[in-house]
């Protein structure tokens, strides 16, 4: 008796696993069937935009995650960056990048206060929105909270709240591993209002940032050149796009297409604050050299690319006025460049 139910045990496992494995086959079979189709999709003539942001997704990342980056919104991990870009440490410290203006940045008393222009920009593959603030002293970084992890990040509409903000746009990088971080540990120093929030003296990054004097800066420099040079707010991302009203060389760079946002200053010390949608239909994203002309064509002097992908979003008297390329919406990011109201 107890033979025959060892035996009949055995047979139930044995169909168990054989009925398994049948289930296997077939959701590898349906999901190479469902990856072709969707292949064919976005290959299509009739779709030029996802056809060309497949192709580019395809090279950097192969067919299955450039497939599932279309789907999920997600853009580019701090694991798909070049973190040496960065951060590093170097023997020696980097030379600082000039800034040159033609006219003295007006204080807050001076500048049209009254002018926070907000424009429709647009390219062949993509749309965006540009910010001019003419009074610099509005502009300057705020964060989610406590960082380096013990506390997660927020979404840009809520550091916005957190501040009283009229607008914001997202600012530096952050650990994300597996697109799974929190937020809250941003990929360089963070500066907020002449506090130091987070980085090394000894360390090199690619700062941008504002000093006392209201003029942006855009360059390599280590945590001690930025205490020295008396910044007042500051990011780190990159790259530098804009340097004393020349276009940065970044030819050497496989960017693609992408959600972008950008910092940038005119002669007179206008700030510019841009941020193109992308990896949608409808704007596929835009290169950082296609970036870089916006803000050219707009007067910037000096300027640089902040954190991109799912986290480039434009929040403006409390409204989200860009779409997030992610469908869960805009993510938890550690810090933000935000606008403060008219005095």
């Amino acid at each position: 008796m107890a033979k025959a139910r060892r035996q009949s045990n055995s047979n139930n496992y044995v169909t168990l696993g054989f009925r398994v494995l049948i289930l296997v086959i077939i959701a590898l079979l349906l999901a190479n069937s469902a990856r072709k189709k969707l292949e064919k999709v976005v290959t299509e003539e009739q779709f030029p935009t996802a056809a060309e942001q497949y192709t580019q997704l395809k090279e950097q990342k192969g067919s299955i995650r450039a497939l599932a980056a279309m789907l999920t919104g997600k853009g580019e991990s701090a694991d798909d960056t070049d973190d040496s870009r960065l951060s590093k440490r170097l023997n020696g410290a980097p030379e600082i990048a000039s800034v040159k203006l033609r006219a003295e940045v007006k204080s807050a008393e001076e500048a049209e206060k009254s002018v926070t222009e907000l424009i429709d920009v647009e390219g062949r593959y993509f749309r965006g929105k540009l910010l001019r603030i003419t009074d610099p002293s509005r502009v300057f970084i705020g964060v989610s909270g406590k960082l380096g992890g013990e506390e997660p990040g927020k979404k840009i509409e809520d550091i916005v709240k957190k501040y009283g903000a009229v607008a914001g746009v997202n600012a530096s990088g952050f650990d994300d591993p597996n697109g799974l971080g929190n937020g809250g540990t941003p990929l360089g120093l963070v500066i907020s209002q002449g506090e130091w929030q987070f980085g090394y003296d000894w360390m090199t990054y690619e700062v941008i940032g504002f000093d006392k004097k209201n003029k942006l800066h855009c360059s390599y420099m280590t945590g001690r050149q930025a205490r020295e040079l008396g910044l007042r707010d500051a990011a780190s991302f990159g790259p530098i796009l804009i340097s004393d009203g020349s276009k940065v060389n970044n030819a050497n760079r496989q960017d693609g297409h992408n959600p972008r946002t950008v910092i940038g200053q005119t002669d007179d010390g206008t700030v510019l604050l841009l941020v193109i949608e992308g990896r949608q239909i409808s704007s596929l994203g835009a290169t950082c050299d296609e970036a870089a002309e916006i803000m050219l064509k707009y007067g910037a002097v000096n300027a640089g690319n902040m954190d991109g992908g799912a986290s480039a979003v434009m929040i403006c008297n409390g409204e989200q006025i860009t779409l997030s390329s992610s469908l869960n919406g805009s993510r938890a990011v550690p810090d933000a460049w935000l606008i403060a109201p008219e005095q």
